[in-house]
Order: structure tokens, then C-alpha cells, then sequence
């Protein structure tokens, strides 16, 4: 009997948790968007709740302010961008392909999560004022493991010397453009929307050039 009983409540709290998951990515979804289109400041508790489908005061059982819930989509920004820039500590793989992996991997962030990069870049671009100290305290530490990384590497003859923090900061830019101003770029090519051709193109171009500033062909 207790058996049966404890096995009810188990999953009883895992449809609790299931739900609750469902719900926070649901929030967190039109967060996203909503963000992206209108900032911090042009936001609202109550038009997210709307967009979710969920009143105001639901919504704020799971984010109790906006800030709170700003704060938990650069979170998930900031933890899918540095898992992609961890690829250069793969000390396994030779720099050619370490390099092209990186490119690839931000690129891909551009692709798929075109939103959240936005939301990412308007924060930095505004001074960063909400958000300034998370990227100070995790942000700067993989960039500085980063750096040492590629000292290594000139260390040991295997590129050429360059400044890693700048040869860093262009790649960030070449391809976290391609979610940022994605309008842009559309509006001269004249389409709808960046096709996976322009990622290809953009990985193989962005990649030659960061390969040549090395020193690698």
C-alpha cells in the first residue's frame, strides 16, 4: 500500500515539475521576444503574462518583477554564449580547427537564437547598466583563459603573434552581426530573412580571414 502511495506522489511531483517547466519556457519565450522588439524600458510584466496566456499575477509566481525575469533570459543568453566560446580550451584539437569550431559555434548562436542576441547586444549597447556585473564576473574570466590560450599557441610556434583579445572582439562582432542586425543586412540583399547560404558563406569567409591573421592557411 505505501508502495502505491509513494509511487502516486512521485509522479504527482513530476507532472508538478513538468508543468511548471512548461510554463517558465513559455514565459520565457515571449520574454525573449517581447525584449528584443520593445528593451527593458519598453517592456511590461503584464504584456509577457498576455502574450503567454497567463494573467499578470500567475506570471509573477514564477518572476516576481520584470528585472527578474530580465535578468533570467540574459542568464540563459549568457550560458549558451559561453558554453560555445569554451571550444577553444579543447587543447585535443590543432588551432585551424579549433578556430573554425569557434567561428561555427557562434555563428550557430547567431542562427538559432537570433532573438536572445539581440536582447544580449541592446543591454550592452544601453551601457549595460542591469547586467554589467554578470558580464564582468563571467564573461572576463573565459576571455582571459581564452587569451592564454592563444599565448600557448604562439608559445609553441603554432600561430603567429597577434592580439588575441582584439582577433577575440572581431569575431564576436563578424558573426554576432548576422543576429543584431540581421534587418539590415536583409534590407540590402533584398529578402525576407538570412537563409542558411549566408551563414555558410559567412563561416567560410569569417574563417578565412581569422586563419589568415594567424598565420594558418
Amino acid at each position: 500500500m505505501n508502495t502505491s502511495i509513494n509511487a502516486i506522489r512521485t509522479a504527482t511531483v513530476k507532472r508538478r515539475v513538468l508543468n511548471r517547466d512548461k510554463v517558465e519556457a513559455s514565459i520565457l519565450l515571449e520574454a525573449v521576444r517581447l525584449f528584443a522588439e520593445c528593451g527593458f524600458e519598453g517592456s511590461s510584466i503584464a504584456t509577457v503574462a498576455e502574450r503567454a496566456g497567463l494573467s499578470k499575477q500567475n506570471l509573477m509566481y514564477y518572476f516576481p518583477t520584470k528585472q527578474a525575469l530580465y535578468q533570467r533570459v540574459l542568464d540563459n543568453v549568457l550560458d549558451d554564449w559561453l558554453e560555445r566560446m569554451a571550444s577553444l580550451a579543447d587543447a585535443r584539437k590543432t588551432p585551424a580547427d579549433v578556430l573554425r569550431a569557434y567561428i561555427r559555434a557562434k555563428l550557430a548562436f547567431s542562427r538559432e537564437q537570433p532573438l536572445a542576441s539581440r536582447v544580449y547586444a541592446m543591454e550592452v549597447i544601453g551601457g549595460a547598466k542591469l547586467y554589467g556585473e554578470q558580464i564582468r564576473r563571467r564573461v572576463v574570466p573565459l576571455l582571459r583563459a581564452d587569451i592564454a590560450v592563444f599565448e600557448r599557441w604562439i608559445a609553441e610556434g603554432k600561430i603567429a603573434p597577434v592580439n588575441a583579445t582584439h582577433l577575440l572582439f572581431a569575431v564576436w562582432a563578424m558573426t554576432q552581426s548576422y543576429a543584431d542586425f540581421s534587418a539590415q543586412m536583409t534590407l540590402v540583399l533584398d529578402r525576407d530573412g538570412l537563409i542558411q547560404q549566408d551563414f555558410d558563406d559567412a563561416e567560410q569567409l569569417i574563417t578565412t580571414m581569422v586563419l589568415a591573421a594567424v598565420g594558418l592557411t
